[in-house]
């Protein structure tokens, strides 16, 4: 790994966009800066080593320049609601997509702050209802990133802000993808195709 110049050299690793604490996430990236070049197969095969299991690398390519950073402009999210109504939550969705404006109120580095949670949501629609003896209703949402950066409890409070719908703390929080916003498909592509096709 390459170290920053200086009195107090850093490794040169960056987390980009990075899912918030207790959620889980299938699309999380990393770039990391190396002194010499060296095969995306042996990097692949040194970090596997070197991670505990349940954190596994899926794919490694070299930079073609950039910031990464850049590319990941919204997160493709699966919410499960144990013990929640799927009724109750597809009225409280049409209610939260049929405003202009939800504010909710989050506890951030810099203080309380109050932002718009609809205007990161590019999609919200209940996927899935499960009939395993209990209720339980699960949304996908895509989330476009900005700052403050919406997160799916965000959305949850934005949920509760325009029907009252109240969902416990039993709520589970996915991310699927992450990466290139496609607007008018309301997807989120892999960020790492610029670097395959350069290749």
């Amino acid at each position: 790994m390459a170290y920053s110049s200086g009195f107090h050299p850093h490794p040169r690793i960056s987390y980009a966009g990075a899912a918030p604490t207790g959620s889980e996430s299938e699309a999380e990236y990393v770039e990391i800066g190396l002194a010499q070049e060296t095969s995306p197969q042996a990097v692949h095969e040194m970090l596997d080593e070197s991670l505990p299991p349940g954190l596994d690398i899926i794919d490694v390519v070299p930079s073609a320049g950039g910031a990464l950073h850049d590319r990941l402009e919204a997160s493709h999210w699966r919410i499960r609601l144990p013990g929640t109504s799927p009724d109750a939550v597809r009225s409280a969705t049409k209610q939260l997509l049929a405003a202009d404006e939800v504010l909710v109120e989050r506890m951030t580095k810099k203080g309380l702050r109050s932002f718009d949670c609809r205007a990161a949501i590019v999609t919200l629609r209940v996927a899935e209802i499960t009939a395993s003896g209990d209720e339980c209703a699960i949304l996908e949402v895509v989330l476009r990133h900005g700052t403050p950066s919406v997160r799916p409890d965000d959305v949850l409070a934005g949920l509760r802000e325009v029907s009252g719908l109240e969902v416990g703390s039993a709520a589970l929080f996915a991310r699927l993808a992450q990466g290139p916003l496609n607007e008018q498909a309301g997807t989120v592509g892999d960020p790492l195709d610029p670097d395959r096709d350069a290749v």
